[in-house]
């Protein structure tokens, strides 16, 4: 029996109907080198000889009675691999177009809570394109919850079930597996009263979780009512950061990753995440250009970061922490750009301040953290003041070497990211095999004529080699203001606030 840890338990009291808290992945691949087609029959064979390598596959959400404390993870006595895998059959659809649509309407749909939380859908009848012609693949659909694993661990999984040689692996029968007696209702009442003690602001959290219950259904009566502090952020007002449906599509692109390294090459100082948050900042100006949008100020990112050390590798969980990263859209030169993006990230203390996950939530259990980003969508706070920050972007290293699944080659990955209110867009970069592949994560009802990302992200790579080779060595270097606040310091203070605020008023 293990407990998440407060961040994980983060993202399963953030979830909603309209903000489903799980990462997604469609795996394209090639089975036209097999002798005959994968069956569906054989891939749930495969991966049932598979279970034991990821044991978060058979394990459950165990509650705790009145929300005492965090959930744990239990085995789950009644796994049956069978709800949680599905099958549809692309037929005369099996474009690439379609399997996209069919995901992004997958991906819509919360998994549910009453069995581990993952799903696979294997599409059959999917055809690649291909220079030599259509080739005949089939695709699978993954759902992974964020209280599970990271964007990280994520890509360690499917590394785990995939293989590295295209020799299918003899499948074997499952390893027997004996469920691990869930625990009593007595037994995590007790642990969870024994966790209170030990942890005094768990009791603030009861407190604000039973007037979170007794106000839920004032907020929606009273919501511009408010008077809520004006924060010290900089992040301007953009076009992602509006109240979301749950309405999601996702756009991806690829470009090859030595056009970034060579760029990398060219600007000498800088690294090749760099590069890649240039590329996509180059991409969302020209975007907004092309809406005739102007923002104040340039747009900022919100990077996650792992921070999990090699004697403390684990599959499951989230070890990250986050840093705002100023995106210098501002700076008409892409070249440069990725200049002042590297020095932001390195040098100015507001943007190299990381904000630790562990720390923001020590500080504030995720109940309390659940109800703070509560009251931000629910308060519009990002329309009425300047948001905390613009885009989430990840950018997420794969495997360079070719994975397999019974001899069919995987040639192709995308990935989706959980979005959330006043955050309608979220980037997610992946590499895998000399590629690197954007994909774009977004709300359409937020984000329109988001068909043209695609073409702006290769307009911008050329525009960015272009630049780079005319960029003088000292050009992006100039010095930079020095910061006026402690980023961590306003967030934890406008978060503190926010909840004080928005229940002191309802108490009253």
């Amino acid at each position: 029996m293990r407990q998440l840890s407060e961040l994980d338990a983060s993202f399963l009291y953030l979830e909603s109907d309209t903000t489903p808290m799980h990462i997604g992945g469609i795996y394209l691949f090639d089975a036209s080198g097999l002798s005959n087609p994968l069956a569906f029959s054989t891939f749930v064979a495969y991966l049932r000889s598979r279970l034991h390598v990821v044991p978060l596959f058979r394990q459950k959400l165990k509650e705790i009675p009145l929300r005492l404390g965090r959930p744990y993870w239990v085995d789950d006595a009644d796994f049956s691999i069978e709800r949680h895998l599905a099958y549809v059959n692309l037929g005369e659809h099996g474009k690439q177009a379609s399997l996209i649509s069919l995901a992004s309407k997958i991906l819509e749909e919360p998994l549910k809570r009453d069995r581990p939380l993952w799903h696979i859908t294997f599409v059959d009848g999917f055809r690649i394109d291909d220079p030599e012609g259509e080739k005949e693949g089939f695709a699978l659909i993954v759902k992974l919850h964020h209280a599970a694993i990271d964007a990280f661990s994520g890509e360690e999984i499917m590394g785990k079930l995939l293989e590295y040689t295209p020799s299918p692996r003899t499948i074997t029968p499952p390893r027997p597996w004996l469920p691990r007696q869930e625990p009593s209702e007595e037994r995590v009442f007790l642990q969870a009263g024994a966790n209170m003690l030990k942890t005094p602001m768990q009791l603030a959290s009861l407190a604000y979780n039973a007037a979170e219950a007794t106000t839920r259904g004032l907020i929606q009566k009273q919501l511009h009512k408010l008077p809520l502090p004006l924060p010290l952020f900089t992040a301007p007002h953009s076009p992602f950061n509006r109240q979301i449906t749950a309405n999601r599509r996702i756009v991806s692109t690829s470009v090859d990753l030595s056009r970034l390294k060579a760029i990398k090459g060219s600007l000498v100082d800088v690294t090749l995440n760099d590069v890649v948050l240039g590329l996509c900042a180059e991409s969302l100006a020209r975007y907004l250009a092309n809406q005739n949008i102007e923002t104040k100020s340039s747009l900022v990112a919100m990077t996650p970061i792992s921070v999990r050390s090699s004697s403390l590798r684990k599959a499951t969980g989230n070890q990250m922490s986050a840093m705002l990263l100023d995106l210098a859209t501002a700076e008409p030169n892409p070249a440069a750009r990725i200049r002042r993006i590297h020095r932001n990230a390195v040098e100015s203390e507001p943007y190299r301040e990381a904000i630790a996950a562990d720390r923001l939530t020590e500080l504030l259990p995720s109940t309390l953290l659940a109800l703070s980003a509560r009251l931000y969508s629910e308060l519009q706070v990002a329309q009425r003041y300047q948001p905390l920050f613009n885009v989430p972007i990840t950018n997420v290293p794969g495997p360079q070497v070719p994975l397999y699944l019974q001899g069919a080659r995987l040639v192709r990955q995308y990935n989706s990211a959980p979005l959330f209110d006043s955050l309608g867009l979220v980037i997610v970069a992946v590499s895998y095999q000399g590629q690197l592949t954007l994909n774009f994560t977004l709300c359409p009802d937020v984000v329109a004529d988001s068909d043209q990302l695609p073409e702006l992200v290769h307009d911008s790579l050329e525009a960015i080699e272009k630049a780079a080779a005319e960029l003088g060595p000292d050009q992006g270097h100039e010095q930079f203001p020095e910061p006026q606040h402690n980023l961590t310091d306003d967030v934890l203070a406008y978060v503190e606030k926010l909840l004080k605020g928005g229940l002191g008023r309802f108490r009253r």
